[in-house]
């Protein structure tokens, strides 16, 4: 099972807009998510366009997934902008996983801007089958 930790993300968002925040490292952006379940694995998908994948961090600690990603200005220090409305700065988003998911096993892919992470679920949480034992001769009921 895979929890959401982020319950003002759209305040956050409309509070950036409003004030014109793009995101420090006190103040990390937002990065949007998708999380859904494929079989015996949750995946879980970043929209991170215009992030370098070695500037994208990962880490697990006491089951809390921690994404952080950096992206950079394309252009020098010195240059006049005329417009700059792409987010840009520090990125970050944590996520508890449940006892269900197999944290040790998670697999990251980054392409076309979207980092995908697929997370096993674990044996002991997969369904299964329970026998059942019982007198092995049927009864009969006389009337």
């Amino acid at each position: 099972m895979l929890m959401r930790t982020d319950p003002f993300r759209e305040l956050d968002r409309l509070t950036q807009q409003f004030f014109g925040a793009n995101g420090t490292t006190s103040h990390p952006a937002v990065m949007p998510m998708d999380a859904y379940r494929s079989g015996n694995e949750y995946v879980v998908q970043f929209d991170l366009p215009g992030v370098a994948p070695d500037s994208i961090d990962l880490g697990v600690e006491r089951n809390v997934l921690t994404v952080k990603a950096e992206r950079t200005p394309a252009y020098d220090e010195g240059t006049e902008v005329q417009v700059s409305e792409r987010p840009r700065g520090v990125f970050s988003r944590q996520l508890f996983l449940g006892d269900t998911l197999d944290a040790n096993n998670i697999a990251a892919h980054h392409e076309a801007g979207v980092l995908t992470l697929r997370m096993p679920i674990a044996e002991q949480a997969k369904p299964r089958k329970i026998a059942i034992s019982g007198e092995s001769e049927s009864k009969q009921i006389n009337a």
